[in-house]
This record gives structure tokens, C-alpha cells and sequence, in this order.
């Protein structure tokens, strides 16, 4: 009897246990590289030492506790860092590329803190170089690899569809923006959404971001205080075999005097009309064996009312020592048109002539990268 009494407490609290689960993962990835890069804004060429090239070097922290009824709590904490100097990322702060709390359920999860947002999620489906620093779209567009300070974000999946929302009330106050600001909620606002289908091989997307780019000058008067970009995207990619396409488009435009970022000047001075442009993307992905895979990848933009429309080319091989640790080549190029000056690194990253038109550049980046 007191055998069976004592196997019974055991089997209760063996059931309490699994009832309160909780767990905490420490994580991360550390990449870095030597990057050879010509024509660099003071006319140079450069050899050097590069941190984050396919994935960004970080560490972080991810909890999750299950409350019971199919309601869990869940935090992430994701620390970003230069491994060749050993320094902060995002704007040196501790935990710049993600800080959030949040429940999560069958019906999704609802968080708040620093996301990234569902503009950033499409941008790694999608981009064929998944958003990586050397080289992608975010050359193009570093939008695709945004956050957003003092955000709300809802994800949920439901069989092949996600969708995915944020709210932001000051997008980037941690580097100097204005937001949070009582009796100007627009001013730093940012929210979108992003949805997404996948089925088998197939998947295709959409994603909207609006943010406001208010600013204060040195005796704090906001200046232009309804300034907007707003961007909208859809893509679509599709697998066969040891292949896999990839094809995009984003629309963007600047509202009330929002300069769109992709130049160094501002584009409705010199047009007298509002900023807009068009960026479209192909891509494709090959698994040479379970070890080699290539990816290559084309970008061009064209802006409304002027001929500087840029290209960029991205070729990449990784080869997999194992499931943890991995070797890289990726190779870059852009060629610029008349007034463009985009670079590898993004506008106004590349030496200019006399007219302040870019000169095409050239780029290469062997590395090494280890996930733990």
C-alpha cells in the first residue's frame, strides 16, 4: 500500500511538472569574412575584415513556458554584434535585433517590444539571397530588413497560410526618431502586414509597411510632420527538383514630402512630382549536392521621372561541413546609369564623378560561418 501511495505522489508530480514546462535556448550565429570591394567613396579599392556577411553575427535568448489550455508565454531577447571587433550591432544596443514578450496559442501569437517586421518576414521568404548583408536586395531597399521600436506584431499560421501584422507608435526612436510623442501619435508610426500561401513546391506573397519620417531640427519644430513612405510587395517562388525560382516586385513611393531613401538627394526636388519606384527580382537557388548549393540572383530598379535606374547581380556558393558550420563565396556587382550611385553596400556607397553619378562596383566575400 505505501508502495503504491508513494508511485501515485510521483505520478502527480511528474504530471504538474509537464503541465508547467517551461524552457530557455541560447542560440546564435557567428559569420565573418575577407572582402575584396572596388571603387569605394573616396575612389579606392579595399581588402578587408567583415562581420555578418551571410547571416548576421548574434546571440540570443528564446523562453517559452506552457500556461495550460494550449496557451504559452514566450520571449525572445537577440543580440546583434561585429565579430571582427567584437562591438554592438543596431546602433549599439544590448538587444537590437529583437526584444519581445508575448502569448502564443493554436490561434497565433501576439507580442510586444522590437520585431522585426512582416515587411523583414516576406523579405527572407522571398529575397533569393535571404536577406543576407552580402550581398541581397536590401542594397536596393534596406526596408526589407526593417524594425520597429515599440511595436505590436500578431503572426499566426493556419495549414499553408500566414499572416503576420505590426503596429508601431515610433518605429526607430532608438536612433534618434521621433515617436511616442503625446497629442502627434503619427509622428515615427509605422504599421503593415504581410500574408503569405505556401503549398508544396509553391508559395506566393504579399506585404504592405507604411512609416512616417517626421524629424525634429535643433530647437525640436518637427519638420515636415505628415512626411510617409509608403511600400507594397508580391512574390512567388517555386521548387523542382534540386531547384528553386524566385520572382518579385515592390512598389514605393514618398507621400507629403518622404524622400524616398534610395538616393542621395531628394527625387521630388529634382522632378516636381512625388517619389515613387518600381524594383523587380529574379532569383534561383541550386542544390549541387546535400553539401554545395548556388544561388544567383538580379535586381534592377527604375525611379519615376529620371533615368538612373540601377542594377545589381549576386552570385553565391556555400558549401556545408555540417549541419553547424558552413564556407561561403558570394560575388557582387552593380551597374549604375547615369545619375544612380548605388553601391554594394547601398546608395550612396560607391565613388561618383564630377555629376555625382556612381560608378559600377565590384565585390567579393569568402567567409566562414558556424550556428549554435
Amino acid at each position: 500500500m505505501k508502495m503504491k501511495l508513494f508511485a501515485a505522489a510521483v505520478a502527480a508530480l511528474a504530471a504538474g511538472g509537464a503541465y508547467a514546462q517551461s524552457s530557455v535556448t541560447l542560440y546564435g550565429v557567428v559569420d565573418a569574412g575577407i572582402e575584396y570591394q572596388q571603387n569605394q567613396p573616396n575612389g579606392h579599392d579595399v581588402v578587408r575584415m567583415t562581420s555578418g556577411n551571410l547571416s548576421g553575427s548574434r546571440w540570443g535568448l528564446r523562453g517559452v513556458e506552457d500556461l495550460g489550455g494550449g496557451l504559452k508565454g514566450v520571449f525572445v531577447l537577440e543580440s546583434g554584434f561585429n565579430l571582427d571587433d567584437g562591438k554592438s550591432g543596431n546602433d549599439n544596443r544590448l538587444f537590437g535585433r529583437q526584444a519581445y514578450v508575448g502569448l502564443a496559442s493554436q490561434y497565433g501569437q501576439l507580442s510586444l517590444g522590437r520585431h522585426q517586421t512582416p515587411f523583414y518576414d516576406f523579405g527572407l521568404q522571398f529575397d533569393p539571397m535571404a536577406i543576407s548583408n552580402k550581398y541581397s536586395i536590401t542594397a536596393q531597399d534596406a526596408a526589407f530588413a526593417s524594425r520597429a521600436d515599440n511595436s505590436v506584431k500578431y503572426i499566426g499560421t493556419f495549414g499553408g497560410l500566414t499572416a503576420s501584422a505590426l503596429y508601431s507608435a515610433g518605429a526607430n526612436t532608438g536612433a534618434g526618431a521621433l515617436g511616442e510623442v503625446p497629442g502627434s501619435a503619427k509622428l515615427g508610426r509605422e504599421f503593415g502586414a504581410n500574408l503569405t500561401y505556401a503549398a508544396g513546391p509553391f508559395a506566393v506573397g504579399a506585404a504592405y509597411d507604411e512609416v512616417n519620417l517626421a524629424s525634429a531640427n535643433a530647437v525640436g519644430t518637427v519638420v515636415n510632420p505628415d512626411a510617409t513612405i509608403r511600400r507594397a510587395s508580391v512574390a512567388g517562388s517555386y521548387g523542382f527538383g534540386p531547384a528553386k525560382v524566385y520572382a518579385g516586385y515592390r512598389w514605393a513611393k514618398g507621400v507629403d514630402l518622404g524622400a524616398l531613401p534610395f538616393q542621395g538627394q531628394n527625387i521630388q526636388a529634382i522632378t516636381g512630382a512625388k517619389a515613387s519606384s518600381n524594383l523587380y527580382w529574379l532569383g534561383v537557388g541550386y542544390q549541387v549536392t546535400p553539401a554545395l548549393s548556388l544561388t544567383g540572383a538580379a535586381y534592377y530598379q527604375d525611379f519615376r521621372g529620371q533615368k538612373g535606374d540601377p542594377w545589381s547581380f549576386v552570385a553565391s556558393a556555400d558549401y556545408a561541413f555540417s549541419k553547424r558550420t558552413d564556407a561561403y563565396l558570394s560575388l557582387g556587382y552593380v551597374l549604375n546609369k547615369n545619375n544612380s550611385n548605388l553601391g554594394l553596400d547601398g546608395f550612396g556607397k560607391v565613388s561618383t564623378n564630377a555629376n555625382g553619378e556612381g560608378d559600377n562596383q565590384f565585390g567579393a566575400v569568402v567567409g566562414l560561418r558556424h550556428k549554435f
